[in-house]
């Protein structure tokens, strides 16, 4: 729970979500939206485990919990991103 919540406040985690979810709504006339977002939140929970702590996390079960939780963390940052851009199209409509 410790290691989710911490991804969960990791500023550079929502930043890159954040920017991901930026581009897919920027390409999704021609990749649509479920799957640039599916693959990069699988990317990101991967990507920054294995860069970011490296020298932290020495054993490889250490370091898929760390992606698991990521996974998660992920989700869960990109669907609060997704309920503020429908409210604010609906707003704007």
């Amino acid at each position: 729970m410790e290691t989710l919540v911490s991804q969960l406040t990791d500023p550079f985690r929502i930043g890159l979500i954040l920017f991901l979810f930026l581009t897919a709504l920027r390409t999704r006339a021609a990749m649509g939206l479920v799957s640039p977002l599916a693959l990069g939140v699988v990317f990101v929970a991967i990507l920054l485990p294995l860069t970011t702590g490296a020298e932290t996390l020495t054993n490889n079960e250490a370091k898929l919990t760390a992606m698991a939780c990521g996974i998660v963390s992920n989700a869960i940052i990109l669907g609060c991103f997704v309920s503020a851009w429908a409210v604010w199209t609906k707003v704007r409509q």
